[in-house]
């Protein structure tokens, strides 16, 4: 209807935007008596010779900006509809966050550069509350508690190992078992952490109590506790590898267990097109890492120092 009332004035009469629009006269007529309806003000005094009102002048002053602000709109509609716009707000954990994700966000950015991101890292639990809330679209994490109001869907597994300063009595052991650890000064994550829950199940398991901790809430951090001789860690290797001066990195013979990671989602939610689009790339991504081993076995040896 803009175009329409723009034409008529462009070409002083309603015949001759008729011709160029390629309508029938009676349609630029109610193009024009719809136009005027919504805006509740008449825009053209018709006559031999249209005129145009005062609101009609001020209406035709702005139509060319009008013009492009609704082909603007109208595109970035069609560009979100087809998931080529939109925003996305995506939770991750550690070490996923580091060390997997960068890369494949990457090149989905390169692939949808109309698409903007927020990116929340955080544990498990605090990305759980957050995709409850509705504050992110879906989460990459370790499997949270149970919860009936979110889904969870495994992707792959990742191992851990020991990680020792490198004057350590066991920096140069051959095989090390989780019976061996006993007296051992721990760098653990915080209580909450599904990771140091895990680990410490099974400490309990083969050593009782005997051992200290220190709580370190970042595991990316541990590696320079360790450096600095503050103790050793239990960590996903993606976190603690390569091993940084002065520390060496130890398998543990039966240490069979580590975070699941997967996406999480709300359930029953629908997601939009681009977060679709963006699950199925890091899905895809993590997928073809081939880690999410169900009966994972973690060798005796380790070859990364």
């Amino acid at each position: 209807m803009i175009k329409t009332f723009q034409t008529i004035v462009k070409l002083g009469s309603f015949q001759q935007a008729a011709e160029a629009l390629q309508y029938s006269q009676p349609a630029i007529t109610q193009h024009i008596q719809k136009l005027e309806g919504d805006l509740g003000v008449k825009l053209i005094d018709r006559g031999k010779k249209i005129k145009l009102t005062e609101a009609g002048k001020i209406f035709y002053a702005r139509a060319d900006q009008l013009l492009k602000e609704y082909e603007y709109l109208t595109n970035t509609i069609s560009d979100i509809q087809q998931g080529q716009a939109g925003y996305v707000r995506i939770g991750v954990s550690e070490p996923t966050a580091s060390h997997r994700l960068p890369a494949i966000l990457s090149s989905f950015v390169e692939k949808n550069p109309k698409i903007r991101l927020s990116i929340r890292i955080g544990d498990s639990k605090l990305l759980n509350e957050l995709v409850v809330d509705e504050q992110l679209d879906f989460a990459v994490c370790p499997s949270p508690e149970t919860s009936l109001d979110t889904e969870f869907h495994p992707l792959l597994f990742e191992p851990m190992a020991l990680l020792l300063y490198n004057t350590h009595p066991f920096a140069q052991a051959t095989e090390i078992h989780l019976q061996d650890l006993k007296g051992q000064s721990f760098l653990f994550t915080p209580p909450n952490c599904p990771i140091r829950i895990r680990i410490e199940q099974l400490l309990a398991e083969k050593i009782d109590s005997d051992y200290q901790g220190i709580e370190i809430s970042n595991i990316r951090s541990h590696k320079y506790y360790v450096q600095a001789k503050l103790g050793i860690t239990i960590a996903p290797i993606a976190t603690i590898s390569p091993a940084i001066p002065g520390t060496v990195i130890q398998a543990i013979a039966d240490l069979k267990v580590g975070p699941i990671v997967g996406v999480l989602r709300k359930r029953n939610t629908p997601l939009g097109t681009a977060s679709e689009k963006l699950m199925l790339d890091i899905r895809t991504a993590l997928l073809q890492s081939n880690l999410y081993v169900p009966e994972f076995e973690l060798p005796s040896k380790l070859a990364l120092q």
